[in-house]
Formats: structure tokens, C-alpha cells, sequence
């Protein structure tokens, strides 16, 4: 059996807490350290997964600098970390990855390293995709006997269990992988009046909205993975969705997405792609920031003071975590794969996961987006922990056993997470 399971989770935002609320209810880890920036938010979700179990005393907090290796590697021995869970924005990325290396432990997250537009022709080529920083150190990874298991949370990380299972289980032949992300999400103020307030990272929305979204073709590879990269203009190729559960039809757009770099290394299609229901609003906003330079993360001096403008806005918006009270509807996150089925006719098929903010609110006390993002890691490090499945080297969820991990997601509890997932197909 692997050694007993101790977790840092470095990270107390929505995701953060939403893991931990998620976590306490389960038995496979010996413990579970919380480190923030900010101490005093560490210790509000140690607090508030405490308050769900009588007697829980695995949890504890911790303060890091996630910026900085050093500080990181040296927190992940201290508590004797056998994983390193990263649940802070992309932008840490690189230091908790490098720190859990240094401190010999297993590394988890769910936004991988981030990308750099192509210089000459953004909109056609690739420059520096998400998580080529961390593929780069693969033979690190394997040498030291250590796992990256890269992109596990919702979208990347179910979405990509998603694509092994279909390809595993329901298709001889696959067309295309098309992540299609979707909500009827409302969120008010105390007048009932509809709000603007996004349910996850403003900050990493911007980021993934307004950079060249990636697709994936092989024939335009012509057997080369890497040469079948490509990238659009933002909010490329509009089409509606027709999203299950009663979301109903939702218009999408291609973003930048992790799914795009991840499934075409583990997952045999002829092309992948991402898009996500932005609605006209977020639209709207986000070509208004962009033309005010608001997006840039480049400091600018404002009497005196240097501040990033797209810190800026993120801090101006109210923080995910605390508009569950206020949200209203359902997300759904899915992926619909096209080709031929295992009984050799065409097939089209969507594959999902829909969670009601009332019903996660109830339950956890976590609004819907950031509680469907934080549940897939806490299912991957159980599966981790009985050895149920193990791996080496950096790797994406494609390399998770996907029939195991959504009978784990599933089961009805105290056995499993009790979150159902869905199949519906599609004309």
C-alpha cells in the first residue's frame, strides 16, 4: 500500500475552500495543510471543514508566498507533504509545481502553465501553449519517480476523463473532441436585480478569453503533434449548444483551453476543440476591457502606486466565493465526441456533469462553478491514495483509469462522492 496520503493544499479561495468542505467528509488522507497568502483565510476553511465532521482534526493551516519555489518546497517538507495540491490561479503555477518537485513530493492542479502569444501571427500560429513549461521538465518528473498530474479539475480534468472513457468505451473511431462549457447561471443583489459577477477567476477568465484560442487538427499535423496546433482570432466560430438538464440552448465561442494541449497526447481524434458559453454580456465586457488595455497584467503608476489593471478589475468584482448566497441555475460541463460508435455507425454523443448551485449551496455551503472544479481533485488524490491507479512523469487526466474515477465520482455516498454524470446523444 502507498504511504498514508498528507496533502498541502495551497490555495484557500472558492476552489480551495470547496475541496476542503469536499475532502472532510472522506477517510484516505492523514492530512490535509491549507496554506494561503493569507493566514487568517486559511484558517476560515480549516474552520469550515472542521465544522463538518465531529472530531476532525487532520486539517491545519499554513502561510506561504505561492510565488515563491523556495518558500513552497520548504512548507511541502516541513509538513511532510506527500502531494502538493495547487488550487491558486495560473499564474502560480510554475513555483508550486518546481517547489513539490524539490520537495519530493507529488504535484496536482488544475490550470496549467500559461501561454505566450506567437509573435508575428497570433491568430493563425501557436507561441508558447498552456503547460509547455511543465512538459518541459518531464524527464525530471519521471527520474525522480514523482507524478505532475496536470489540469484535474472540472474543465480540464473531468472533461478529459470524459475523452479516455469514449474512446475507451463507446467509439472505434473519433472525429473530433469538442469540450462545450454551459450555464444559466443568475446572480443578484439584495434588490433581486440581476448582477454582473462571474463564478470563477475574473482574472483567469480574461486570460483565457482574450488569448488566441488553440485547436487541434492531425491532418493539419501530418503526424506531428505539435504541428497540428493552430490558433483563431477570440470568440471565433459562434454556435449554439444545446446544453441538457434544462440549461437548454446557450451560444459558445472558441476559448483557450487546457483540453486542446491535453487530450491529443493520450486520446486518438481527428480534431479537438473547446468552447465555452460566454453569453453577449461577457462578450461585451470582455472587447471593452481589452480595448481600454484593462486585461494587461503589465504594471502602470497611479499616484505613486504601481498596480496591474487586470488586478485591478478582478479586486473590483465581487471574490466567487462568496456569490453562492446570490446565484441562481445550473452549470453544466461536458464534451461531445463525433465519429463512429463500436457498432460501426455514426455516433454522437455528450458526455456531462450538471450541478444546481441550490443543491451544492445546500450541501457544502460552495456556489456550483468552483465546487464542480474542486471535487475531481479530491477524487484523483483518492484514487491516488489505495493505489488504484498510480503514475510517473507529467501527465493530464486522459492517463486516470476513467471507469474507476467516475464510479468514484458517482456512487452514492459514504462508498462514493454521489455526484451523478450523464450521456445524451446527440442528432
Amino acid at each position: 500500500m502507498p504511504e498514508p496520503m498528507r496533502v498541502l493544499m495551497v490555495g484557500a479561495g472558492g476552489v480551495g475552500d470547496a475541496a476542503a468542505r469536499i475532502a472532510v467528509e472522506r477517510d484516505f488522507f492523514e492530512a490535509w495543510v491549507v496554506a494561503d497568502h493569507d493566514l487568517a483565510r486559511a484558517e476560515r476553511t480549516v474552520a469550515a471543514a472542521g465544522e463538518r465532521r465531529t472530531g476532525e482534526e487532520r486539517f491545519s493551516a499554513a502561510q506561504v508566498d505561492a510565488s515563491d519555489v523556495d518558500a513552497v518546497a520548504a512548507l511541502a517538507r516541513e509538513v511532510r507533504a506527500t502531494h502538493v495540491f495547487n488550487a491558486v490561479d495560473p499564474r502560480f503555477v510554475m513555483p508550486i509545481f518546481t517547489g513539490a518537485l524539490a520537495a519530493g513530493a507529488d504535484y496536482l492542479d488544475m490550470a496549467m502553465s500559461l501561454s505566450a502569444p506567437h509573435p508575428d501571427a497570433p491568430y493563425e500560429k501557436v507561441g508558447v501553449k498552456l503547460g509547455d513549461e511543465q512538459f518541459a521538465q518531464a524527464g525530471a518528473w519521471e527520474s525522480a519517480g514523482r507524478l505532475a498530474l496536470l489540469g484535474i479539475g472540472v474543465e480540464p480534468g473531468l472533461s478529459d476523463v470524459f475523452a479516455r472513457y469514449a474512446a475507451d468505451e463507446l467509439f472505434d473511431h473519433i472525429d473530433e473532441l469538442g469540450t462545450r462549457d454551459g450555464a444559466n447561471l443568475v446572480i443578484r443583489d439584495d434588490d433581486g436585480n440581476e448582477v454582473f459577477a462571474p463564478g470563477f477567476s475574473m482574472w483567469t477568465i480574461i486570460e483565457e478569453c482574450l488569448n488566441p484560442p488553440v485547436v487541434w487538427e492531425r491532418e493539419r499535423g501530418g503526424g506531428d503533434l505539435e504541428q497540428g496546433f493552430f490558433t483563431l482570432p477570440p470568440f471565433s466560430e459562434p454556435e449554439v449548444f444545446d446544453f441538457p438538464e434544462g440549461i437548454g440552448p446557450v451560444e459558445c465561442v472558441h476559448v483557450e483551453h487546457e483540453e486542446v494541449l491535453l487530450m491529443p497526447r493520450w486520446v486518438e481524434a481527428d480534431r479537438v476543440s473547446f468552447k465555452y458559453g460566454l453569453g453577449e454580456e461577457m462578450i461585451t465586457i470582455l472587447r471593452t476591457l481589452h480595448t481600454l488595455g484593462l486585461d494587461s497584467t503589465e504594471p502602470v503608476t497611479v499616484k505613486g502606486v504601481e498596480v496591474s489593471p487586470r488586478d485591478v478589475v478582478a479586486a473590483c468584482l465581487p471574490d466567487p466565493a462568496t456569490i453562492g448566497p446570490r446565484m441562481e441555475g445550473k452549470t453544466c460541463a461536458g464534451l461531445l465526441v463525433t465519429g463512429t460508435g463500436k457498432d460501426g455507425a455514426p455516433r454522437s454523443t455528450y458526455l456531462y456533469h450538471v450541478v444546481d448551485n441550490a443543491d451544492s449551496m445546500r450541501d457544502y455551503g460552495a456556489q456550483c462553478v468552483v465546487w464542480q472544479t474542486a471535487i475531481n481533485p479530491v477524487v484523483a488524490l483518492e484514487l491516488l491514495s489505495d493505489g488504484r491507479w498510480r503514475g510517473t512523469g507529467v501527465l493530464g487526466p486522459e492517463a486516470l483509469p476513467p471507469k474507476p474515477f467516475l464510479d468514484l465520482l458517482s456512487a452514492p455516498k459514504p462508498d462514493g462522492y454521489g455526484s451523478q454524470w450523464g450521456m445524451e446523444e446527440k442528432s
